[in-house]
């Protein structure tokens, strides 16, 4: 018997009630069961119906590459119904429309190549159970050369090579498959213009009068107190039929006034606030969000969504969070009826700083 020097209990070596019925065995070595099971190892390989008639074979390969061709033909409808199926108002039937046959065209195109594939695979690719042994991350050269036999022989045995057809349809099929995409993403802005230049500018320019957010009402210099601050549109907007959203995402502003001694004004941007009064995008340069919540005692600005914080007397200069830039100041003056009114439009881009690259 083994003594435990913690507990001072008489153990036994695993496998037997007592020491004395077999040999001595030392403290902490195993004892291998003696009626473990054996390894079944692998079952008799069942040989499929395409790897005994050459015609199955040959007719699970056309299988195979008319589902790719489906696949071409959904991405394709997709692409269609976008365009027989538009969303030129705010019309809810032309919204469903549009939904139903595109999502149909994507499905139909996302289906076809993932059964393809299935299909493939269990079908006409190899057919053999193997073992794959755990190994370090790293191999040997050795293993590593083995490793491009490896992609050697699946190539050839699962005739990515050799089956043209196949091959051909699959890749097509991948190809058009982002095709839909490609069209959505460009639908969201106007045919006839360049989205990186829409997205450059803005409804603000010299002279257009600030206004309330959103009855559109101008903003004059006096009802803008110490500590206050406005939402803030661009006179006009309001009246607009078709794109006022989209405009209203790019102009919309938020207006506070400080004391001016708490300003640190660049030397070039004295002239962009008036007596305290400064106006910087509501729009998030981080992924756009609303940067809407102004705190008046620390004059800092801060996005609810990842809570980037802009410093007011800075520039909104970041002073935590994510996002990567100030947010874009909005020049301003007052006109001769003392309504405050845009210089020009942002010198920069607004929004997140993805647009900055273009």
């Amino acid at each position: 018997m083994a003594q435990d020097d913690n507990s001072g209990k008489d153990i036994a070596a695993a496998g037997s009630s007592h020491a004395e019925h077999g040999p001595e065995v030392p403290v902490g070595t195993a004892v291998i069961s003696a009626d473990a099971f054996e390894n079944p190892g692998f079952p008799e390989h069942r040989k499929r119906v395409t790897d005994i008639d050459p015609k199955k074979e040959k007719s699970a390969e056309r299988t195979v590459y008319t589902l790719f061709y489906i696949s071409i033909v959904g991405s394709i409808w997709a692409i269609i119904a976008y365009m027989i199926f538009p969303m030129e108002s705010n019309n809810v039937g032309e919204v469903r429309l549009n939904n139903m046959f595109v999502g149909l065209g994507i499905a139909l195109a996302l289906l076809a190549v993932g059964f393809g594939i299935v299909h493939w695979g269990k079908s006409l690719m190899h057919d053999v159970e193997k073992v794959d042994e755990r190994h370090p991350v790293r191999g040997t050269d050795e293993t590593r050369a083995a490793a491009v036999e490896i992609f050697r022989v699946a190539d050839e045995e699962s005739g990515f090579s050799r089956r043209s057809m196949i091959r051909n349809s699959l890749i097509g099929a991948l190809a058009a498959s982002a095709l839909p995409a490609v069209v959505l993403f460009r639908g969201w802005a106007p045919q006839d213009q360049l989205p990186v230049e829409l997205l450059s500018h803005t409804m603000w320019k010299r002279g257009t009068r600030l206004a309330i957010d959103p009855s559109g009402v101008p903003i004059k210099a006096s009802d803008v107190t110490i500590g206050s601050a406005f939402h803030v549109i661009p006179e006009g907007l309001q009246d607009m039929e078709h794109g006022r959203l989209e405009e209203k995402a790019k102009a919309a502003v938020l207006l506070m006034r400080l004391d001016p001694k708490d300003l640190n004004e660049a030397p070039d941007r004295v002239d962009w606030s008036y007596d305290g009064i400064v106006a910087y995008s509501k729009i998030c340069t981080h992924v756009g969000c609303p940067v809407a919540l102004y705190e008046q005692h620390t004059h800092h600005l801060l996005c609810p969504c990842h809570q980037s914080q802009f410093d007011v007397t800075e520039h909104c200069a970041v002073i935590f969070g994510p996002a990567a830039r100030p947010l874009p100041q909005l020049p301003i003056t007052v006109d001769d009826e003392g309504y405050l009114v845009a210089r020009s439009d942002f010198t920069e881009p607004v929004g997140p700083s993805f647009w900055e690259r273009h």
